[in-house]
């Protein structure tokens, strides 16, 4: 396959992810046969001839070093925003704490707009782009706006950026500085998203989560394939990553299989862990029922960027974590408050909800025992704490004093035992 700027590319068409039926590489989403879900699938002889270490490694310092696994062309470097090749950081303190052996920390917050969705939006423009598309929309939970409206904006591109409501204020001005129009819906994230399927059907506009969402998705691969770069082409045993749609976890789990398939590296797919809050978390519902379906719940959550209450690719999600022996839990919003200062107190990252939301399962299974002592555990932090900060507020406290040493010492009688706000 080829594409539009004459780039061999691994990609071989779109295939129904309930039916198999295979159709074209073009802006379809859902199968004509059953209405399934798409994805694209590759040319795994093609990649296998083509892709080895030494290729990745001699690409560029973003996700585009992974082109050849990704369903368009590299994007032009000079005309947009460099995305990927996050810290992968050790984490001896958090691990310590929570009397494990090993832990990383994938940091998405190091990303242009400061969480892992640049990766999925830069994939998704570039191919809406070979597509013929000039403008770019999405329905957002508040990461995916903000990405979508600054990557549009560095590429020239005209944006449309639909919102629940009631989306932090922080997340509200971050996307609408790039100079996009933001509209506010009154109503929960799968009210925006039905809105943006009805207004995609009829509109020449790539809505990277509707649309072109087969392509979209890809980018959340690159997750897996820099973990193992990273660790020196080795597999962890067990990822713990957010869940909201159910994507990024099902890609993540997609990317290691693709690694090991095409013998970049050896082992076993880690066990994959899902982590959702009780305000919302109908995937871990549904795994602790032992269901075979998803039932839709209406989001009640400050984990505002997992409030998906009807997640497309939930049943995919508890396919990969029954298949990897993994799981999927459901924490409370006192646990996700608790999970952000823990991860800020060990490892110097903060990050926002959804991050507190991975922390707390990564503490619930250790306290579980369900972690071995001898295993590598990566957890993903998938945005910034600033996007959500009113969340935390209320846990931190300055001492006031006048500006005298007496002052200080009447408050701090000894420096040495201030705990950590």
């Amino acid at each position: 396959m080829t594409s539009s700027e004459g780039r061999a590319t691994g990609a071989r068409g779109l295939r129904c992810k309930e039916c198999g039926e295979e159709l074209p590489l073009g802006a379809s989403y859902a199968c004509e046969f059953c209405f399934g879900p798409l994805e694209v699938v590759y040319d795994r002889d093609a990649l296998g001839r083509n892709v080895t270490r030494a290729s990745i490694e001699a690409g560029p310092p973003s996700i585009w070093r992974y082109a050849d696994l990704l369903p368009c062309a590299p994007a032009d470097p000079s005309a947009g925003l460099p995305v990927g090749l996050s810290p992968l950081v050790r984490a001896p303190r958090l691990a310590e704490r929570l009397g494990l052996g090993e832990v990383w920390v994938k940091n998405e917050t190091a990303n242009p707009t400061h969480s892992f969705k640049d990766r999925v939006v830069s994939v998704a423009l570039q191919k809406a782009r070979e597509l013929g598309y000039q403008v770019a929309a999405c329905a957002s939970t508040g990461n995916l706006a903000q990405s979508v409206a600054a990557h549009a904006a560095a590429a020239g591109m005209q944006s449309y950026v639909f919102v629940p409501a009631d989306l932090e204020h922080q997340k509200i001005v971050a996307t609408g500085i790039y100079g996009c129009t933001l509209v506010a819906v009154d109503g929960t994230y799968d009210d925006v998203n039905r809105l943006c399927m009805e207004l995609a059907a009829d509109r020449p506009w790539a809505f990277v989560n509707v649309n072109v969402r087969p392509y979209y998705s890809e980018g959340s691969k690159t997750l897996a394939y820099e973990t193992a770069e990273q660790l020196g082409w080795t597999l962890p045993d067990r990822c713990i990553v957010p869940i909201a749609s159910g994507s990024l976890y099902t890609k993540i789990h997609r990317g290691f299989t693709e690694l090991l398939d095409l013998g970049l590296v050896d082992g076993r797919v880690p066990a994959m862990n899902g982590a959702q809050a009780q305000g919302c978390g109908p995937v871990a519902a549904a795994y602790d029922a032992g269901l075979d379906f998803v039932a839709p719940v209406r989001p009640d959550t400050i984990a505002k960027s997992l409030a998906i209450g009807n997640p497309a690719d939930g049943l995919f999600a508890l396919d990969v974590a029954r298949g990897t022996g993994g799981g999927i839990d459901a924490v409370t919003e006192a646990e996700i408050t608790d999970g952000i200062a823990l991860l800020a107190e060990t490892t110097g990252i903060f990050t926002e909800t959804a991050g507190g939301v991975t922390t707390a399962v990564l503490r619930r299974l250790a306290e579980r025992g369900d972690i071995g002592a001898d295993e590598r555990v990566v957890i993903y932090i998938t945005g910034d704490g600033l996007k959500t900060l009113d969340a935390v507020a209320e846990r931190v406290e300055p001492v006031t004093i006048a500006p005298t040493v007496a002052a200080f010492e009447d408050a701090v009688a000894d420096p040495t035992t201030l705990e950590t706000v």
